[in-house]
């Protein structure tokens, strides 16, 4: 599906929006109503740790969707907008759904903290007719009124409120730091020192408690973004607006936490949810109108903001009900006003209106914003280390400031609410799980994390090439090797490389194409490919596949054995495969295999039987006096096969041939070697055998492992001088067989 993004209307507006409306948005309800409670509660010292904690998550958040934002032509839409068109349809509907709550249900807090600019009327009330208005007697009508107004004027309301609503609110703010403290006779006592000493001490629980009542204050720097459609230059607007106003947020915070630390005291601070009143010059009259002014402004913002985004995911068709996102992209009116989704998110908004519990809101607010701001930052950083040539935004953040504002935002979210945040993240995921299997075709977290896992996978590799040949002893393990064009024909080869490659060895599998390079074999070799990664995706294999074209086998082999292995470390075993009923196939083998022993590699020729896999029986290892050098190796792949879960009912049985006299001997050798290398192989599985008079050893091992799973056993280099074809194929009563020729003894440690 190609993005199809509608024309803004671009108004041409400038920085000073984007930066007022984040302002008006930051400096808002938990201002008014809710610091001289958490001062009260954790002191000067822990509300300005309150308030830096919450900046340590919100600036990089704001840092990282300025960067995103310039990254790509913006519209409207905003934060969904940007991040769907940067990283697809997925994430950016994931997210976006996560942004919308966090929107529907911010429009819930503001109108309930619109509803407290009215508590001289409460008061009023209570004293005139004996008992208590609810609250919901105003905010409900004031939610309803703002609907009407919305869904009749539209967005248009808006900005023609923005600049009154800012010059009311720094107007309170500033006859606020003109006010005198509460009780003057203590103000120079307290000015001198403002320290934890006059406050209650800071314990983890309450800190966490009014940190989750608080941060939605700091929320706001992001409102902004929604403006993207309006904006002349959205890729300057944006990151500067937003910058500048989380910053100027931030410096107003603290002066506002100083000044009413030293106002008032710790029980009018707890008591007394509008104390600002008490303290502001004309504070009776300037705080309920300031409160009311950037309350309803932020609702406004909201219930513009949230409809917007659900209208937009619906427009994309990523909700997993094609109805839904057909009633909820439907507009109004000819600039297409989400109409259907903000009847959807008034409904939603009036649940948490007649809550009517602030601190409850303001705590859901909390974790709704902290995963959102989580996701940003992780995006950001995820595209940092990935690198990716795509991802060239004008302006640039720091990685580390972004993975810092990931981690704190996961940890606040537990420190707060464990539980909770488990469940707001299988919440995500499961999100995420929905609209990836109703919108398979767009790219989703895989196209981000590649980035990342491409740049990890090569500086492991560097780092394990620099310090490979600085290991005195090092621990063995397979990097096996293999090419065959017979990869649809006969499949057991794949199976021995898929347990090779399971949890102790790594493997790769090139299936061989015969010809010249061209634009059809590549073709070809490309739909190869992907059947085979199919096919081994579904058998849940380790193996890596890939495909080779070349003139012949030989030169195939060769172009393959310099090949770098994918797991980091040099490939050091080669691994031939060939059809026991043609035996003719080992001639191209044994005209190979020094050329792979040239490079030192170990080599195994795998001889497929025509029995099916029996790996409910055994795996049988044949030790015998001429295989000193392949003895390990031979125990070793034994050992790695039968880890692999499709050998879990089996075991590896040792062979050891002897002469007469001496079978005792070697059985300790072998059991102090097994033991020493804590190997799973119980003494009652090693079998010290010797050769009946007239009787061959092939005839033994035929005897012995006719229903073996499969037998290992090992070939010297003289055999490939002297009659290999005879040795290779006196085997034809067993099954499967590995042959095993060691290019150095290996230790076991």
């Amino acid at each position: 599906m190609k993005f199809v993004d509608k024309k803004s209307t671009n108004a041409g507006y400038g920085v000073a929006p984007v930066f007022l409306t984040a302002i008006s948005t930051i400096l808002g309800v938990v201002l008014f109503l809710r610091f001289g409670f958490a001062i009260g509660t954790l002191g000067f010292w822990g509300v300005v740790l309150v308030v830096l904690l919450g900046h340590l998550i919100t600036i990089p958040t704001a840092l990282a969707i300025s960067e995103i934002a310039t990254n790509t032509r913006v519209e409207g839409g905003g934060e969904y907008f940007i991040i769907s068109r940067s990283f697809g349809l997925k994430i950016g509907s994931t997210i976006g759904i996560t942004l919308y709550f966090s929107q529907v249900i911010s429009l819930a807090f503001y109108i309930i903290g619109f509803t407290e600019a009215f508590t001289p009327l409460f008061n009023w009330w209570i004293t005139s007719f004996g008992f208590e208005l609810p609250r919901q007697a105003i905010s409900i009508p004031a939610l309803l009124l703002l609907a009407i107004l919305i869904l009749r004027k539209g967005s248009s309301i808006g900005m023609q409120m923005l600049y009154i609503v800012n010059f009311i609110l720094f107007a309170s703010l500033l006859l606020f730091f003109l006010g005198k403290p509460i009780e003057p006779e203590e103000a120079e006592f307290i000015t001198a020192t403002p320290a934890p000493s006059n406050f209650t001490f800071i314990n983890k629980e309450s800190f966490f408690i009014i940190f989750a009542i608080c941060f939605p204050a700091f929320t706001g720097m992001t409102a902004g973004v929604g403006m993207s459609g309006d904006l002349k230059n959205p890729s300057k607007s944006i990151p500067i607006g937003t910058i500048t106003g989380t910053l100027t947020g931030l410096i107003v915070y603290l002066f506002v936490v100083w000044k009413l630390a030293i106002s008032a005291p710790q029980a009018d601070l707890v008591a007394d949810q509008l104390i600002m009143s008490r303290i502001t010059v004309f504070g009776n009259f300037v705080i309920p109108i300031g409160l009311a002014a950037c309350t309803f402004s932020s609702a406004v913002g909201s219930i513009m903001v949230a409809p917007r985004i659900l209208q937009a995911i619906a427009s994309d068709k990523n909700i997993p009900y094609p109805r839904l996102n057909k009633f909820l992209s439907k507009g109004k009116g000819p600039l297409n006003e989400p109409f259907n989704a903000t009847l959807v998110s008034v409904i939603i908004a009036l649940v948490f209106v007649i809550m009517g519990n602030i601190n409850a809101v303001a705590s859901v607010i909390t974790m709704f914003f902290l995963i959102t701001y989580g996701t940003l930052c992780l995006i950001s950083f995820l595209n940092h280390f990935g690198s990716s040539p795509s991802y060239r935004p004008r302006f640039r953040s720091k990685w580390f400031f972004s993975l810092g504002g990931f981690l704190l935002s996961v940890w606040v979210m537990f420190m707060i609410d464990s539980l909770y945040t488990v469940l707001a993240y299988l919440t995500i995921i499961i999100i995420y799980l929905l609209i990836e299997h109703y919108n398979k075709s767009e790219k989703g977290m895989v196209s981000i994390f590649r980035g990342t896992l491409f740049q990890l996978n090569r500086l492991l590799r560097v780092y394990l090439q620099k310090k490979q040949y600085n290991v005195d002893v090092e621990e063995w393990r397979p990097s096996a090797i293999c090419i065959s064009p017979h990869s649809f024909e006969r499949n057991k080869v794949l199976v021995l490389m898929k347990w090779i490659s399971h949890q102790h060895g790594f493997g790769t599998y090139f299936h061989f194409i015969e010809g010249y390079y061209s634009k059809q074999t590549h073709a070809e070799s490309q739909e190869i490919l992907k059947e085979l990664i199919s096919i081994q995706h579904e058998s849940g294999s380790a193996l890596y596949i890939d495909t080779m074209i070349s003139p012949s086998y030989t030169s195939a082999i060769a172009q393959v054995i310099q090949t770098p292995s994918i797991s980091g470390m040099e490939n050091n075993m080669v691994l031939f495969e060939y059809d026991k009923t043609q035996p003719e196939e080992l001639n191209r083998i044994l005209d190979n295999i020094n050329m792979a022993r040239a490079g030192d590699f170990d080599v195994c020729i795998f001889a497929q039987s025509t029995y099916p896999i029996r790996n409910i029986n055994d795996i049988h290892v044949w030790i015998r006096s001429t295989d000193e050098k392949n003895t390990n190796l031979m125990i070793l792949l034994g050992y790695i096969i039968i880890a692999h879960p499709d050998w879990k009912h089996s075991h590896i049985k040792l062979f050891i041939t002897s002469v007469k006299g001496e079978s005792e001997v070697v059985k300790e050798e072998v059991t102090k070697r097994i033991a020493e290398g804590r190997l799973p192989i119980t003494l009652t599985n090693i079998e010290i055998v010797s050769l009946q008079e007239g009787q061959t050893m092939n005839e033994m091992i035929g005897q012995k492992s006719r229903l073996a799973g499969l037998t290992i056993m090992g070939f010297r280099e003289e055999i490939i001088k002297h009659d290999p074809i005879e040795f290779f194929s006196e085997f034809d009563e067993i099954g499967d067989i590995l042959f095993v020729n060691a290019a150095h003894s290996k230790v076991i440690i």
